[in-house]
């Protein structure tokens, strides 16, 4: 069995989301003066690879710390949508392929390939978003989670976050953005798992989001 890192690492140069400021990774012990080494993190709750809840969009709605631990791990299957253009949605004939894994599976994950932008401005361009019919799909079937190897589910332009709001405003369910090496996990269903950071009232946080596959 392999193990496959599908997250990216936080640094300082990292893409974050517009209008969020870069995460700061700030030396606060030191071999030389304390003895050890010890740093202090500052970033936003949706920074890298990361889960949102809920809660991300509505009040009073599930948080991360509120769902429990079954809700991050389980079968998951790999859509690749690297064929569209940009700018083209996602629609449900490239999910079709799939035939019933699509339906056995715990989490849909949908690989366009956009990672390799990762650190620079075309990160940001017209990536593949999923289509209302794709979406209707999701929300009546048994889903944990859906992640994406881009930035966000809605395009950039939207900031009416239409499917976020789609998707969290009646369902427990999590969405995973920022995935990497989506191209490595196969086909088939294997586990995965997104274990997010455990705060508070958490409305998103980052998470290690790993395969392991046959």
């Amino acid at each position: 069995m392999r193990v496959i890192d599908l997250t990216h690492t936080i640094n300082e140069t990292m893409p974050v989301y517009p209008g969020t400021e870069s995460p700061k990774l700030i030396p606060a012990n030191s071999y030389e003066e304390n003895g050890f080494k010890e740093t202090l993190l500052q970033f936003y709750s949706h920074t890298g690879t990361h889960v949102d809840p809920p809660a991300h969009l509505f009040a009073g709605r599930t948080t991360l710390d509120q769902f429990p631990i079954e809700q991050f791990t389980g079968k998951a299957l790999v859509i690749d949508c690297r064929g569209l253009r940009e700018g083209e949605d996602i629609s449900m004939e490239l999910i079709k392929k799939y035939g019933e894994k699509a339906r056995e599976a715990d989490f849909l994950l949908f690989y366009s390939g956009w990672d390799e932008r990762w650190g620079t401005d075309a990160y940001f361009g017209a990536y593949p978003c999923i289509d209302g019919e794709v979406l209707d799909f999701i929300l009546e079937g048994n889903y944990k989670g859906i992640g994406f190897d881009v930035i966000g589910l809605d395009p950039i332009a939207d900031e009416n976050l239409t499917r976020h709001k789609k998707l969290f405003r009646e369902h427990d369910i999590i969405n995973i953005e920022n995935l990497k090496n989506l191209g490595l996990c196969g086909s088939g269903l294997f586990w995965f798992g997104c274990f997010p950071l455990k705060f508070a009232d958490s409305d998103g946080a980052p998470a290690r989001a790993v395969a392991w596959v046959e």
